[in-house]
């Protein structure tokens, strides 16, 4: 009896019970929750902001698109991308011909406008999404050409858009013997009832060129007058100084 006694014994194994099978997953629901609640707390919560960089401060390493650049924090033209880094894109303006940065507390105005020849103008931006210019030049821009090539100033080329058409107003116009080295998409005279915008924009009256270079992924776009093509070799020259100075290893 007492053998058959012990064989009726319920196992030793003790059952779990069943609320402790959620208990795991439970817990891991909950520290998500609260990860993702302190995540978004620490991007809503209200911040001072930075400490603005110093005007004279020393040219600030940014990174755009790969391409890391020395930029002098008074050519910044926007406060907020005064600060070194990863950016998107820059906006400088510097002095012609000395390529000093330009003071970016002086806007033009109506009354006072800045003399157009003495800013030029850069954009630094990503350029992973654009076109490369030489290729623009090859395959896109031939389908919107007016007429044949035409002598342009001191022994550039020009190549007039067709009115109707994304370019329309303005020439493109380049070195012929070596584009690579100078080619500028430039607008023309803007009419006179556009002298005053033009004023306001610090662009003149003698329309504005559009000078691209590329360094790895990142494009470069500068602006001045289309009044500078009469010396244009120095343009050229002082563009290279420039972008030399931006970026050093770029030969």
């Amino acid at each position: 009896m007492a053998h058959i006694s012990q064989a009726r014994r319920p196992p030793s194994s003790r059952r779990q019970p069943a609320h402790s099978l959620w208990a795991g997953p439970l817990v891991l629901f909950v520290g998500v929750t609260v990860l993702a609640a302190a995540y978004i707390a620490y991007v809503l919560w209200p911040r001072w902001p930075a400490t603005p960089v110093a005007i004279d401060a020393p040219a600030l390493p940014i990174l755009i698109a790969g391409t890391m650049l020395n930029i002098e924090p008074a050519a910044i033209r926007r406060p907020v991308q005064r600060k070194a880094g990863t950016q998107e894109r820059v906006d400088l303006a510097y002095l012609w011909p000395s390529l000093l940065p330009a003071d970016p507390a002086m806007k033009p105005t109506v009354g006072a406008p800045l003399d157009p020849n003495e800013r030029l103008f850069v954009t630094i931006a990503n350029g992973t999404t654009t076109f490369p210019l030489l290729e623009r030049v090859k395959t896109i821009y031939p389908r919107y050409f007016a007429d044949s090539p035409a002598p342009g100033p001191t022994g550039l080329t020009l190549r007039a858009f067709r009115d109707g058409t994304p370019y329309q107003g303005e020439d493109l116009i380049y070195d012929p013997l070596a584009p690579e080295r100078f080619l500028a998409r430039c607008s023309r005279q803007v009419a006179r009832q556009g002298a005053q915008l033009g004023a306001q924009l610090g662009v003149g009256n003698s329309g504005m060129c559009l000078y691209e270079r590329r360094i790895g992924e990142a494009d470069i776009t500068l602006r001045f007058p289309r009044d500078w093509l009469a010396d244009w070799e120095s343009v050229a020259h002082g563009i290279d100084r420039l972008i030399e100075r931006l970026h050093p290893a770029e030969k």
